[in-house]
C-alpha cells in the first residue's frame, strides 16, 4: 500500500492525532482525503472533503458512504476516554459505543468500496488494549474489544484483499491525555509512523517509543502465534467460501 494517489478517510479529524493524519497523507500525496468529524472543520487543502460523522450516528454513516464514491484507506481513529471507573454502566456503554461499535459500523458500511479497492483498514487501538490502564477502565475494556474486532476483521477479509492493521498507540500529546504529567508522543510523529507501517505492511504498529518498546516481544509472542493459528482456520476465499 502506497498512500500516494490514493483516497483515504479518517475519522476524528478535528484535532490530535486524526488531524495529524490528514496532513501527513496530504504530504504523501494521497488524492483525496475524506475527514470526518463531529464539528466543523476548515480544510487545509483542495484534496480534503469534510464529512459531518459522528461514529454512532448510522444515519450519518450512510450519508458518508453516499458521499465517497470510492475508497482506499479507512482510518477508524474516532474515540472517546472519560477517564471515570466502572461503577455506573453508562460510562461503559459509552466507551463501547464509539470506540467499539463505531469502529465497527463504520468498517461494515465501508467495506464494499475497500473490497473493491483491495483496500486497507487502520483501527487506531491503544496500549490499554493490551493491559488495562488502571484510572481508565471503561476505556481499557472497549479498547480491549476493538483490538479483538481487529483481528477478527484481519481473518475474515484476508481472501478479499484487504488488509487489516491495528495501532498501539502509547501516551500521544493530545486534549485527551492533558492531564496526565507523563512523557508524550507528537501526534505529527505518531501520524508519519502510522503510514510508515501501512506502507510497509505491518499488521500490527507501534508508532511512538512507549509502544514501540513492546513491539518485538508482541510479534514474537503467544497472542500474535494464537492469533496466525485461529486465523489458518478460515477458508482461503474468505467466510463465503463453500
Amino acid at each position: 500500500m502506497n498512500i500516494a494517489g490514493k483516497t483515504v478517510l479518517i475519522t476524528g479529524a478535528n484535532r490530535g492525532i486524526g488531524r495529524a493524519l490528514v496532513n501527513e497523507a496530504l504530504r504523501r500525496g494521497a488524492a483525496r482525503v475524506y475527514a470526518g468529524t463531529r464539528t466543523a472543520l476548515t480544510p487545509p487543502d483542495d484534496r480534503v472533503r469534510t464529512l459531518t460523522l459522528d461514529v454512532t450516528s448510522p444515519a450519518q454513516i450512510q450519508a458518508a458512504v453516499a458521499s465517497v464514491g470510492s475508497l482506499d484507506v479507512l482510518i477508524n481513529n474516532a474515540g472517546v476516554d472519560l477517564h471515570d471507573g466502572l461503577s455506573e454502566r453508562t460510562g461503559l456503554e459509552r466507551h463501547l459505543a464509539v470506540n467499539l461499535f463505531g469502529t465497527y459500523g463504520l468498517t461494515q458500511a465501508f467495506l464494499p468500496l475497500l473490497a473493491r479497492a483491495r483496500g486497507a483498514i487502520v483501527n487506531v487501538l491503544s496500549l490499554a488494549a493490551v493491559a488495562p490502564v488502571p484510572f481508565s477502565p471503561a476505556y481499557s475494556i472497549s479498547k480491549a474489544a476493538a483490538l479483538s474486532l481487529t483481528q477478527a476483521l484481519r481473518a475474515l477479509w484476508a481472501g478479499r484483499g484487504i488488509s487489516v492493521h491495528g495501532v498501539f498507540a502509547g501516551p500521544v500529546d493530545t486534549d485527551m491525555t492533558r492531564g496526565l504529567d507523563i512523557p508524550k508522543a507528537p501526534p505529527e510523529s505518531v501520524a508519519r509512523a502510522i503510514f510508515d507501517g501501512v506502507e510497509r505492511g505491518e499488521e500490527d504498529i507501534f508508532p511512538d517509543p512507549m509502544s514501540a518498546a513492546i513491539a518485538e516481544g508482541w510479534r514474537g509472542g503467544m497472542a500474535k502465534a494464537l492469533e496466525r493459528q485461529f486465523a489458518a482456520y478460515m477458508p482461503p476465499s474468505g467466510p463465503d467460501a463453500a
